[in-house]
C-alpha cells in the first residue's frame, strides 16, 4: 500500500512538472483570427469620423493612378519618391478648389444684385407675373392671392422682423463651425492621398498578396476588379456630370440667365448629388420666369429636365457598365441603392459592389463547371 501511495505521489509530481500541451494549429488559426476582427473593429470605431476622407483619398488614388505614374514618370530623380506624390496631391486639392472659389467669386459678384433686390421686395414686394392671371381656371384667384400677399411689401417686412435673430446666430455659428470639419476632412483626405500616392507600388503588391494567400488566384482578380470599377464608376460620374453642366449651361445662356457660369459650375458639382442639378435648374428657371416670359422658363426645365434624365439613366449607366463589365440594371441598382444606404459616396460605392458581387458568381460558377 504504502509503495503504490509513494507512486501515485511521484505520478503527480511528474504531471504536475510537466510543461503544458501547445495549442494545435487551429486553435491558433482561431485565436489569431478573432484577435484581428476584434482589431479592426476598434480600429473602424476609432477612425469612425475620418472613414469617408480615407474611402474619397483611395477613389482618387484608383481612379488618377495611370495619370499620377504619368506624371511621376517626367520627375525621376532622388527625391522623385516625395516630390511627384506631394506635388500630385497640390494640383488634385487646386483641382478640387478651384470649382468652389469660382462659384464663391460669382456669388460675391452677385451680392450687390442680391442686395439691391431685396431693398426693392423691401419696398415694392414681388410683382405679379403678367402671364399669372391668364391660367385657365385658377388664374384670377392666384392673381389676387398674389397681389394681396407676395405682392404686399409690408408682408415682406413683416417676415424679416418676426425671424428669430438668436437662432439665425445660431445657424450661422453651426455653418462656421461645419464648414471648418469639412476643411479638416479635407486635409486628412489629401494627408492620405499623399501616402497612398507614395507607398502604392507597395500597397498594391501587398494587397494582391493577401487576397492571393486568403482566397487564391480568384482574390487577385477580384481585387482587380474592384480597381476596375472603381476607375469606371468614377470617370463615368465625373464625365456625366461635366457633360450635363456643359450641355445645360448652353441653355442657361440661351434664356440669359443671370450669372450663367455660376450656375453650370453649381450644375456640375451638384449633379453628383441625388436631386442637386434639379434644385440648380429649378431655381435658374424661377429667376427666368420672374424677369423674362413664361415660355423661356418652361423651355429652360423641360430642355434641363430632358438632359438629366438622359444623362442619369442612360449615359451613366453605359459609361459604368461598359467600362465595368455591369449589365445596365446591376449599375443602375448600385447606384440607387449606394445613394441611399452610404449617401453621396454611394454613388461610386454601390457599383464597386455590384462588380465585386457579379465577380465571385462568375468564379463560382466557372469552379462548378
Amino acid at each position: 500500500m504504502n509503495h503504490r501511495r509513494v507512486q501515485s505521489v511521484r505520478s503527480g509530481i511528474d504531471e504536475a512538472e510537466r510543461p503544458a500541451q501547445p495549442p494545435d494549429s487551429n486553435t491558433k488559426a482561431v485565436a489569431w483570427a478573432a484577435f484581428a476582427t476584434l482589431m479592426i473593429v476598434l480600429g473602424l470605431w476609432v477612425a469612425r469620423d475620418f472613414l469617408v476622407a480615407l474611402t474619397w483619398a483611395g477613389l482618387i488614388a484608383i481612379t488618377a493612378w495611370p495619370i499620377y505614374t504619368r506624371f511621376a514618370a517626367r520627375l525621376a530623380g532622388s527625391r522623385a519618391s516625395v516630390l511627384a506624390p506631394l506635388l500630385f496631391t497640390i494640383l488634385t486639392g487646386l483641382v478640387l478648389l478651384v470649382p468652389v472659389a469660382l462659384a464663391m467669386h460669382q456669388l460675391a459678384q452677385g451680392s450687390d444684385a442680391l442686395a439691391r433686390s431685396l431693398k426693392q421686395l423691401q419696398e415694392n414686394g414681388i410683382p405679379v407675373p403678367a402671364w399669372l392671371a391668364q391660367l385657365p381656371i385658377a388664374g384670377e384667384y392666384l392673381d389676387r392671392w398674389w397681389r394681396s400677399n407676395l405682392g404686399n411689401p409690408d408682408v415682406f417686412v413683416q417676415w424679416l422682423r418676426g425671424a428669430n435673430i438668436e437662432s439665425i446666430t445660431a445657424w450661422v455659428g453651426a455653418l462656421g463651425g461645419a464648414v471648418l470639419h469639412r476643411l479638416l476632412l479635407f486635409l486628412i483626405a489629401l494627408i492620405a492621398l499623399f501616402l497612398l500616392l507614395r507607398d502604392g507600388t507597395r500597397l498594391a503588391d501587398h494587397t494582391l498578396a493577401t487576397a492571393g494567400r486568403l482566397l487564391g488566384h480568384p482574390g487577385e482578380r477580384l481585387v482587380r476588379k474592384i480597381v476596375d470599377a472603381t476607375r469606371a464608376t468614377v470617370n463615368g460620374t465625373l464625365a456625366t456630370s461635366i457633360l450635363k453642366g456643359a450641355v445645360i449651361g448652353i441653355g442657361y445662356v440661351l434664356a440669359e440667365v443671370p450669372h450663367p457660369l455660376l450656375f453650370t459650375l453649381l450644375t456640375i458639382a451638384l449633379a453628383m448629388v441625388p436631386f442637386g442639378a434639379w434644385v440648380v435648374l429649378v431655381a435658374a428657371a424661377l429667376m427666368v420666369l420672374h424677369g423674362g416670359t413664361l415660355l423661356a422658363a418652361t423651355g429652360l426645365f423641360g430642355f434641363g429636365a430632358a438632359v438629366l434624365l438622359i444623362g442619369d439613366n442612360l449615359v451613366l449607366p453605359a459609361l459604368i457598365g461598359g467600362a465595368a463589365e455591369l449589365p445596365f440594371l446591376l449599375v443602375l441598382i448600385g447606384i440607387i441603392g449606394g445613394i441611399e444606404s452610404f449617401g453621396v459616396i454611394g454613388l461610386f460605392i454601390g457599383p464597386v459592389i455590384m462588380a465585386v458581387l457579379l465577380t465571385m458568381w462568375r468564379e463560382w460558377t466557372s469552379a462548378e463547371d
